[in-house]
């Protein structure tokens, strides 16, 4: 897991749906491209805060309303073993909070992340998938999880 970049493409079978991944991981930061089909319909950042224990996530592009990419990216960050470092605290006033499962454990440095010290990275999705299902979304960040613990160096 050197300074330069490295991409990393992988697919899966989601229920009756194949879905492509695309992740490209930079020197401080993640990005994670989740669709069906070329597009570039939405991106959101995650990163922790020294002010709030749940990574704070913020819409960057697409429609505010949509949250699929926001919540993607703040429950990767919640449990990838990254320190999201804090470099865009409050952008365009679109800050998000995600709604998600189980408890939040505390970090050392008040973000929940395991190993917060070690890594310290941003995490910027694009989700652009008709589906935003919670049980499909579920779907989704498990196959990126199982994706991470099998290539740990590419992320």
């Amino acid at each position: 897991a050197g300074g330069g970049i490295a991409l990393h493409d992988f697919s899966g079978q989601l229920g009756e749906q194949r879905v492509h991944f695309h992740a490209m991981r930079l020197r401080d930061s993640l990005f994670l491209w989740v669709g069906a089909a070329p597009a570039l319909a939405s991106l959101a950042v995650a990163m922790c805060s020294p002010r709030d224990s749940i990574p704070v996530a913020a819409s960057l592009l697409g429609d505010p309303s949509d949250t699929a990419s926001s919540c993607l990216a703040q429950r990767l960050g919640r449990g990838n073993g990254f320190r999201l470092r804090v470099g865009l605290d409050w952008i365009f006033g679109k800050i998000l909070y995600c709604e998600t499962q189980g408890q939040v454990a505390q970090g050392s440095s008040g973000c929940p992340i395991p190993g917060a010290s070690k890594t310290k990275k941003q995490i910027f999705v694009s989700y652009n998938l008709q589906n935003t299902d919670s049980n499909f979304t579920l779907l989704i960040e498990n196959r990126i999880k199982e994706e991470m613990m099998a290539f740990p160096e590419k992320f």
